[in-house]
């Protein structure tokens, strides 16, 4: 399986802490539905948490709108009716030729789009609860987070010398000097 996925935005502004990317059967699949629910349900602490989230499935736009705003989501939805990611990474449901869609995997990843964990929802009960996405989550932030305690030898010295560069998001924006 590729170690890289879809960013859920063209650019952004800080490297998020971590990205959670969904592949999902499709909105006919009241599994995808019921997962989905939780999500949304979650979302607004997943956003307090500098994460994205972004699902792509084999439905057509018009089916992927219409799915995201069923179950009320607030992230990025892709749809990949082209079916170019179940090829690229060979996750074909070969058990459902009617709707041929993706085997839903669930992908926690670091910044830089590094998978950290993978988990196969072929059934329902191999896809993350909303807590095991928060334990994930917790240990990507506390790997990549130089400030994830404050305690920590030498944080509150560089902080008071002004040198916010471990503290996120209070590092300092290099600019660039339009006046050369």
């Amino acid at each position: 399986m590729s170690s890289r996925s879809p960013s859920p935005s063209g650019t952004s502004q800080f490297l998020p802490s971590a990205v959670r990317s969904r592949r999902a059967r499709g909105s006919f699949c009241p599994k995808d539905h019921q997962q989905h629910l939780e999500l949304a349900a979650n979302y607004p602490k997943i956003n307090v948490a500098y994460t994205r989230i972004v699902t792509i499935s084999t439905d057509n736009i018009l089916e992927t709108n219409e799915f995201r705003d069923s179950v009320g989501a607030q992230w990025t939805f892709l749809s990949d009716a082209g079916r170019h990611v179940q090829k690229d990474l060979d996750i074909k449901e070969y058990t459902d030729p009617h709707h041929d869609p993706m085997i839903p995997h669930t992908l926690v990843l670091r910044p830089g789009l590094v998978i950290y964990r993978v988990y196969n929802g072929y059934w329902f009960w191999g896809r993350p609860s909303f807590e095991d996405l928060r334990r994930d989550l917790r240990e990507v932030t506390r790997e990549v987070r130089p400030d994830w305690d404050l305690a920590a030898p030498g944080l509150r010295e560089a902080w008071a010398a002004g040198d916010h560069a471990l503290h996120y998001p209070y590092q300092e924006r290099k600019t660039t000097d339009r006046s050369a």
